[in-house]
């Protein structure tokens, strides 16, 4: 619903100052300004009266006391003429016949400056009606002092156009003010129709913001610089129906992206996000098996004002309860057809071995069952990688931990001279030249696991003849591993995906299972350290491995 401009249809027509309709607001204040304009007036001319009547009057009695009664009748015609009933024009009357009144005092006594009281009507008329009522100020009090002064036939002197031109100064200062207030009040009334119209259009904005949000089927949160919630969609509620209280009133358990490490309150996502902290799909599990349990990933982006200060955090939340019930029933799938076919692998081999060393065994049968041997081998690799796959979410990789202080710098000489075969197979360099002593708080088996798939990583994605730099340094504090190829490089849109289980680049990848980076990342992440990665297309990829240099109660090799 907006509201009718002048002009429109149903818009209230405005008063002009000399004739015209008004609305009837504009009707009491006209009966007001009447009202009080003449009670000054009646007020100041009551007291002369008084003045007069019990003091010595040089002048004509009757004459003055006829001026004074005139402005008390009308005075009294002001309080009881219904003026929003009159056109406006009908107003003037009332200062035209003050002046009238005024005139009679100062015939009674010409030597006096009752003149003076000219003021009252003159600005009356000058403010009230425009040019028209300045136009009549001006040619009354000069005609009436024009007339006054050839009547008394006194000397003309400069005193004789001070009193009118003092009156007329004033009144023209009088209509000046009145013109600056129209604009004022014309300049505030167009701002208040802007202001409105802004209002209107900004509460219409916030409906269809609110309407957005309530008809997607994800949380949104706006939280205040304070932290408090200032605006919220009912998809976040439902999201948490049931899952803030238990029947008992009491908080339902939340726990970490595992399912069962218990989350600390301080670290829940809309307290991060209170203490200012920006973060990306933050898994939450709320509620406790055996009962009802939902999953939530919550992402956190902080607000800045236009000035560049925090202006608070908008929270994202999304079910991803069935996502990770299904990723976690392929695990459990995986890993239960890795685990039965481990056995039979397992005595394939052993056969296999028994085989190639019977010294009755055909040279050609020996040939034939080595390659088999290779591949049983390679096939008992893919499903130990299943396995590390399955059971490796960040509790399983840190329970199997057994950190103590090593070089890495050894550990990594090892992996390299390992790799030495196959580099050389492909004519590919490993320089070790980069290898300086660098103590770490790691397990050696799961160290050596990460460093072994790097390297493998580095000779299959590299180019024939060229070169794989490993190194190691530290600085006392952290240690870092590096592995360095000058190979073909992992493009952008692979790159995003890299640590993703299962997941195989592009046409580069030759074979494995696409588990060896995720195993690595989560062994890293485990000893509390970071992977990074950095890599061009054609130039070649670097990984570097950054771990503790010393251990939880500081111990130093």
């Amino acid at each position: 619903m907006t509201a009718a401009t002048p002009g429109e249809p149903g818009a209230p027509a405005a008063r002009s100052r000399t004739g015209g309709t008004a609305p009837e607001g504009a009707d009491r204040t006209r009966g007001r300004t009447a009202m009080l304009n003449q009670l000054l007036l009646a007020a100041v001319v009551f007291v002369l009266g008084v003045l007069v009547a019990i003091g010595p009057f040089g002048g004509e009695p009757v004459l003055f006391f006829l001026g004074v009664v005139l402005v008390v009748a009308v005075t009294a015609a002001t309080l009881v003429v219904p003026w929003g009933r009159l056109r406006y024009g009908w107003v003037a009357v009332v200062p035209a016949i003050d002046i009238v009144a005024i005139t009679l005092m100062q015939v009674a006594a010409p030597d006096t400056v009752l003149g003076l009281l000219w003021i009252f009507p003159a600005t009356w008329l000058a403010g009230g009606f425009g040019l028209l009522g300045l136009f009549g100020v001006i040619v009354a009090i000069a005609g009436i002092v024009s007339v006054l002064t050839a009547l008394s036939a006194t000397e003309v002197t400069y005193r004789t156009f001070l009193l009118p031109l003092v009156i007329v100064a004033v009144a023209a200062t009088s209509h000046l003010n009145a013109r600056r207030s129209d604009a004022q009040r014309m300049l505030l009334a167009k701002q208040s129709a802007l202001l409105a119209s802004v209002l209107a259009r900004t509460r219409r904005q916030e409906q269809v913001v609110t309407e957005v949000l309530d008809a997607v089927d994800f949380g949104v949160v706006r939280m205040g610089t304070s932290g408090g919630v200032a605006v919220t969609n009912e998809a976040h509620g439902k999201l948490l129906q049931g899952f803030e209280l238990d029947p008992d009133g009491i908080e339902v358990p939340a726990f970490r992206d595992d399912g069962t490490s218990p989350l600390p309150p301080d670290e829940l996502p809309l307290e991060r996000a209170r203490r200012g902290e920006a973060f990306d799909d933050q898994v939450v599990w709320f509620g406790a098996e055996p009962g009802p349990r939902r999953a939530l990933t919550i992402t956190a982006r902080r607000l800045i004002d236009p000035d560049g200060g925090d202006a608070g955090a908008v929270v994202v939340s999304r079910d991803v309860t069935a996502e990770l019930s299904a990723l976690r029933a392929r695990d459990d799938l995986v890993a239960s057809v890795s685990h039965e076919l481990r056995t039979p692998l397992t005595s394939i081999l052993g056969y296999l071995d028994l085989a190639i060393e019977d010294p009755d065994t055909p040279d050609a049968v020996r040939a034939s069952l080595d390659v088999a041997e290779r591949n049983a081998e390679r096939l008992l690799r893919i499903v130990a990688d299943i396995l590390a796959a399955s059971s490796s979410s960040p509790s399983s990789v840190e329970a199997s931990l057994a950190p103590q202080l090593l070089d890495a710098r050894d550990l990594m000489r090892g992996a390299a001279a390992d790799a030495l075969p196959r580099a050389a197979a492909r004519a590919i360099t490993i320089d070790e030249t980069g290898l300086e002593p660098a103590t770490a708080w790691a397990d050696p088996l799961r160290l050596r696991q990460v460093v072994d798939n790097l390297v493998s990583n580095a000779i299959a994605y590299n180019k024939d003849g060229g070169t794989v730099f490993v190194g190691t340094t530290t600085d006392g504090t952290s240690s870092w591993i590096l592995v360095r190829d000058t190979g073909v490089g992992i493009s952008d849109a692979d790159r995003s995906r890299l640590f993703q289980r299962y997941y195989k680049a592009g046409g580069e990848r030759r074979s494995g299972t696409g588990l060896g980076l995720a195993i690595t990342r989560d062994i890293v992440r485990a000893h509390g350290g970071e992977l990074a990665l950095h890599s061009a297309p054609g130039v070649g990829s670097t990984f570097i491995v950054k771990l503790p240099a010393i251990g939880p109660e500081g111990e130093e090799r």
